[in-house]
């Protein structure tokens, strides 16, 4: 039986002490020499996760953090640096926030990517929802689109409306020689009803793409170069945690669902996924394509693992994570935060064999075909997070089966 594909996630955390020391220390984010160090002993962690035969390796894409938290403005450019030091892993991000992003500029980056790695690179997407820097990024024209998104209201629904536009724009920047984007948020060429003055336009309309230039030479069509390397476009990963909506889409056009969210509700979107999928054409099995999300520890013991915790994992958690979240009381003061954390369904540890088993008992109810690992690296100093996915890699992973793929493959390879 197949093994289940691992995804090695770090979100980069200029490390501290605690909470006072971080405050101490402000910004971190600014810190240049912490930063240059934290991003070079990063490529320790990359080529142990190539070399213990990781499926893929991504990071994610926030802006401004100067606190220290998340620090990733450019999956990018991380992408191409790791492809030359890697033999076997794919190479990604989970993901571009479409709801800020050009869709061209996605669409040309991740085709260089998809070339540079011959083929080895998938495309995360998510709708984000950190408005200090998803409202400034996601500028439109000469007004700010409010564009991040929280739970309900409009912000939510305008949000939900440019990520499913934009999405829709990438594909076509993929897969379609000459092309028109007419959207609700976002037009090429711009202005659409007027098209675009081009002194070169002879030549373009001779040698490029049939139908980009009008017979006034104006600019009508676009072509975006170059197509990815794979034929019709890199696999396609969308995150989700709260919205069934957010599965349909994914289901429809075949991309992967990637889930920050507990078993229970993975369970439920998991069916709902092939549910909608069969109404696409597609026959997937229970856990095709489905991509679960945990943050693990190994430790000695529960008091180790507990530790771990604290000292990588509480700040993040309690000062960034649980404010964006309406699950938690307003009255913080008296939370046992370690105890939270583990009640939160996301985080996977303690010793070895706990850890085997909260995994083996997840896989009972949901065979996923990808498990994302996450840790908050630097943090969590480089040499534990390498033991910790080496102890995965060797002594988790084989007692786990993912499902056996129907042969359907939507975007890229599997």
């Amino acid at each position: 039986m197949p093994k289940p594909k691992v995804i090695v996630q770090l979100y980069p955390m200029l490390p501290a002490e605690d909470r006072q020391d971080r405050e101490q220390k402000r910004p971190l984010g600014r810190d240049r020499d912490l930063y240059h160090k934290v991003l070079h002993d990063w490529m320790d962690i990359v080529k142990a996760a190539d070399r213990h035969g990781c499926w893929g390796i991504s990071t994610i894409e926030h802006h401004l953090h100067s606190e220290g938290y998340e620090v990733g403005p450019n999956p990018g450019i991380l992408n191409a640096w790791w492809a030359s030091h890697v033999k076997n892993a794919r190479l990604g991000a989970l993901g571009y926030v479409m709801a800020t992003q050009d869709p061209i500029r996605v669409a040309e980056e991740c085709a260089i990517l998809d070339h540079i790695t011959k083929g080895k690179f998938f495309c995360g997407v998510a709708r984000g929802y950190q408005s200090r820097w998803a409202n400034i990024l996601g500028q439109a024209n000469d007004s700010v689109a409010a564009v991040s998104r929280y739970l309900g209201g409009k912000d939510d629904i305008k949000n939900r409306e440019i990520f499913e536009e934009r999405m829709e724009m990438l594909i076509k920047c993929w897969t379609e020689d000459s092309l028109e984007l007419d959207g609700q948020f976002y037009q090429a060429p711009y202005p659409i009803k007027e098209g675009i003055e081009y002194p070169a336009w002879k030549s373009a309309k001779r040698a490029g793409t049939e139908g980009e230039i009008d017979d006034e030479g104006r600019v009508r069509r676009i072509s975006v170069c170059p197509p990815p390397y794979q034929d019709p476009h890199p696999p396609i990963f969308q995150a989700v945690s709260a919205s069934a909506d957010s599965i349909k889409f994914a289901a429809q056009r075949g991309f992967r669902p990637t889930y920050f969210t507990k078993l229970e509700k993975m369970e439920e979107f998991c069916h709902l996924y092939v549910e909608e999928g069969r109404k696409a054409g597609h026959d997937w099995a229970l856990g095709e394509r489905q991509n679960m999300c945990r943050w693990i520890h190994v430790a000695d013991s529960e008091k180790e693992y507990d530790e771990k915790l604290r000292k990588y994992d509480q700040d993040i958690y309690q000062n960034f994570y649980v404010p964006f979240f309406p699950q938690f009381p307003d009255d913080t003061e008296n939370i046992d935060w370690v105890q939270n954390i583990k009640d939160s369904g996301i985080f996977h540890g303690g010793t070895l064999d706990q850890l085997t088993q909260q995994f083996v008992d997840s896989y009972e109810v949901l065979p996923a075909e990808y498990i994302t690992l996450i840790w908050h690296y630097a943090q969590q100093p480089k040499d534990e997070v390498i033991y910790e996915l080496e102890t995965f890699m060797t002594k988790v992973l084989p007692e786990l089966e993912a499902p056996v793929s129907s042969g359907v493959t939507v975007g890229g390879v599997g």
